[in-house]
């Protein structure tokens, strides 16, 4: 009985690991994702608020490889309440193959969350991001802002796969 509560038990937490790395229902990552061309810098656009970038603005995100392959994250970003700069560091690895941009993020030691690229233009100058729920949504540009073209097909695709873009926040990118 001891060995079947332990497997239960084991399988509750894997899941609760593993759910957060999931992928919104309905929807597909990019698939011949290109990870070479998507590091370097990216500029925060629009996103969700979550008490991480609470209060945030000039807020971008910086991928390099670390030497064990993995991706290392740095996003930075303006407190304009606290009148200073914030940085977090973490690292991403895929979740499956390299070819779909399907990865989970983690800040935080074994807690990882979904990175799921859902949209991106052919140059890798656009991206349109997802976590694991509606909950969750980025839209990143190598440039401080986005065309109105780019803007609009990103806004309809997370409507259509049921995100509230209603509670989209436009990053202030006024700070060097």
């Amino acid at each position: 009985m001891k060995i079947i509560k332990g497997f239960a038990i084991m399988a509750v937490v894997a899941t609760i690991f593993t759910s957060c790395v999931g992928i919104p229902d309905g929807v597909t990552a990019v698939q011949n994702f290109n990870k070479d061309k998507y590091l370097g810098k990216w500029y925060e656009i629009a996103r969700f608020d979550f008490r991480f970038e609470r209060n945030l603005d000039n807020t971008t995100a910086q991928y390099s490889i670390n030497p064990d392959g993995s991706i290392k994250v740095l996003n930075q970003g303006y407190n304009y309440v606290k009148k200073e700069w914030d940085s977090a560091e973490g690292k991403a690895k895929f979740v499956g193959s390299e070819s779909e941009a399907r990865l989970k993020v983690s800040f935080f030691g074994p807690f990882y969350g979904g990175y799921n690229v859902v949209d991106i233009d052919e140059n890798y100058k656009n991206a349109l991001i997802y976590g694991n729920s509606t909950e969750y949504m980025w839209i990143l540009s190598r440039n401080k802002t986005i065309d109105e073209a780019t803007k609009k097909r990103f806004v309809e695709k997370a409507k259509k796969d049921g995100f509230d873009v209603s509670k989209l926040i436009w990053v202030n990118h006024n700070k060097n």
